[in-house]
């Protein structure tokens, strides 16, 4: 078990300062690793550094837990995990070396794993924060089976620090698996693929990720060696080298160069919606990435209908709203839950939606 005290020091330190900017009536804007920048709109909010909050709380391999202090590079993070031959089943990206689990929890965003082991709040067992008023509070536990506070913990992932500023995170791990391989098949167009991978998706296979892009599907099978080479033997295609960790990082050359990338989120079976413009498609078609100039407004109305929704990942034009509009119902609940955590509204003030 790996186990390291808690310097309480720079916790006070950080509600002191959250304390002093809401009596002042000022905002502020958290910041850790600094890799997630680009993701919701820019504010102007006075700095408040929390990336050398870092160290491991807890972790013990045969708990399948870990707790760690919101600072600690997900890199760090994930090293120490496969020492042990353990992993963060959420697959998150990481955009830059140094990100930070508080940014992953806080963003939300899950890899090629997530439409098959689930999504980072599936994983996440406790948080302790500091709220809007510099007070600190715990929510949930550091063990599988405390559920005290559970949802409240969960509201931290995708808040993008508007809630709080994450001091502490508990997630549950899993085991790596003993095998994994990566299959290629042919399929000309999206839809195609669309039908070929939920068709699958029905089959006892041991999936856990897939993609399309030019006209290539890839899937990668996880589990004994035994039951992937035999599903691997059923299945035919052609062994491939693993891109998933380009593709998750944002490395691989389709979200290169200066044109906008779009991420779709909609019911798998959807229809194709890619109108001519470069797509790649991830978990069995539930998330679609698009390359290139979009009519934002007129796609989120069409997915909307749908069930879906679309955000302005990267690179659009400045005033592009960057998340789907909620509807009022949704803005007013969200409303409430942001004046519980920051009732002056100091944290990350429109980092999400301008009325947040």
């Amino acid at each position: 078990m790996a186990t390291e005290i808690v310097d309480s020091n720079i916790e006070d330190d950080l509600g002191t300062q959250v304390a002093a900017v809401a009596a002042a009536g000022g905002e502020l804007e958290i910041r850790g690793g600094g890799s997630k920048t680009f993701y919701g709109e820019a504010i102007e909010a006075l700095p408040l550094e929390v990336g050398l909050h870092s160290g491991v709380i807890d972790y013990d391999p045969a708990e399948l837990v870990i707790t760690l202090r919101a600072g600690c590079r997900l890199r760090d993070v994930e090293t120490l995990l496969a020492e042990h031959r353990q992993m963060l089943g959420f697959e998150p990206p990481c955009f830059g070396e140094e990100a930070t689990i508080g940014g992953t929890v806080a963003s939300g965003l899950a890899g090629p794993r997530r439409a098959y082991a689930g999504a980072v709040r599936d994983f996440v067992l406790g948080v302790k924060i500091i709220d809007g008023r510099g007070d600190i509070q715990r929510f949930g536990g550091r063990v599988i089976k405390n559920v005290a506070g559970f949802d409240v913990a969960r509201l931290m992932v995708g808040s993008l620090g508007t809630l709080g500023v994450i001091l502490e995170i508990s997630l549950r791990v899993i085991p790596m698996f003993e095998s994994e391989l990566t299959l290629a098949f042919e399929h000309s167009d999206a839809a195609g693929h669309i039908r070929w991978i939920n068709q699958l998706g029905g089959q006892p296979l041991p999936l856990s990720a897939s993609l399309w892009l030019d006209g290539v599907s890839h899937i990668r099978l996880s589990g004994s060696e035994q039951g992937v080479e035999q599903a691997a033997a059923g299945l035919g295609g052609e062994r491939a080298d693993p891109c998933w960790r380009a593709v998750n990082d944002q490395t691989h050359d389709f979200f290169s160069g200066n044109e906008p990338i779009s991420r779709a989120s909609l019911p798998p079976a959807s229809d194709d919606l890619s109108s001519g413009h470069a797509q790649l498609i991830e978990w069995g078609g539930a998330e679609r990435w698009l390359r290139g100039e979009i009519d934002v407004t007129g796609l989120r109305a069409g997915l909307e209908a749908g069930g879906g929704n679309l955000c302005a990942f990267r690179r659009h034009a400045p005033g592009t709203p960057v998340f789907h509009p909620l509807s009022a119902e949704m803005l007013k609940l969200q409303r409430s839950i942001k004046s519980s955590f920051d009732p002056a509204g100091i944290f990350n003030p429109g980092r999400i939606y301008p009325e947040l």
